[in-house]
């Protein structure tokens, strides 16, 4: 779970997506949420990480293992 924050990064920027644009696209109203996530300094929730899941076609255990690595 510790490399979540580097996984949603890389996710994010595959995208092409900043921070913000993000955190619109999932209806937060801060993109200071996913900021910490990022950076390892909040854990994100379950319900979080399935959104994030499905929002990038991964699973969440490619989210949350952290030995195991993204496609």
């Amino acid at each position: 779970m510790q490399r979540f924050g580097e996984k949603l990064r890389a996710l994010r920027k595959q995208r092409g997506l900043s921070v913000r644009e993000l955190a619109q696209n999932l209806g937060h109203a801060s993109h200071a949420y996913l900021s910490r996530i990022e950076t390892g300094q909040k854990r994100p929730s379950l319900e979080f990480a399935i959104t994030i899941a499905k929002l990038f076609n991964v699973t969440v255990d490619q989210l949350v293992n952290d030995e195991l690595e993204l496609d």
